[in-house]
């Protein structure tokens, strides 16, 4: 069996980038995939790592220990102002703990990353960054990735202006055997 560990999301539960991640655990979870997801949650509760209650946290050593197992890592990030979130990043620092493993960091696991953000800039500089991050973490991100943005639309054509959300892009690889 497969077995991957999903980490993102933000301070706030049901967040656009925790529901782009969920939809990419249930696919996972479909084609046979053990999955173990650090989101809201567990993310908001991880204490800053490298400090004294990171070395006792009981979910930073859960989170660690998923990674270590894992055959692949699924990484979701908002975009904020152009890059990963400081709680998404916080929890990738946790996998300096697989640094003199057999396999360090994420050698050897395939990765998948998710951005959103509101526009197409913050999206798209959010998965460039994690791709060199992952890249940094001896990682090879899926070859493919389309950021997920959303941007107003203003209607010239009624009476009243407005703005209408509207998914431009939206797209994440799936981990298979």
């Amino acid at each position: 069996m497969i077995r991957l560990v999903a980490i993102g999301g933000t301070t706030k539960p049901g967040s656009s980038t925790e529901r782009a991640l969920g939809v990419a655990v249930a696919a996972a979870r479909a084609a046979g995939a053990e999955v173990e997801v650090f989101a809201c949650t567990e993310l908001v509760a991880l204490p800053h790592y490298g400090t004294d209650a990171a070395m006792q946290s009981e979910i930073g050593a859960r989170l660690v220990q998923a990674a270590r197992s894992a055959d692949g890592v699924l990484i979701a990030s908002p975009g904020y102002h152009g890059g990963v979130s400081a709680l998404v990043k916080n929890a990738i620092d946790y996998l300096e703990d697989l640094a003199r493993d057999d396999r360090p960091y994420l050698d050897g696991r395939t990765v998948g990353l998710i951005a959103t953000a509101y526009g197409h800039q913050a999206a798209v500089s959010t998965l460039s960054a994690l791709r060199t991050i992952a890249h940094a973490l001896r990682g090879w991100p899926t070859p493919l990735g389309l950021p997920s943005a959303q941007r107003p639309i203003c209607s010239t054509r009624r009476a009243s202006a407005g703005t209408m959300p509207c998914v431009v892009s939206s797209s994440w690889s799936h981990v298979r055997s």
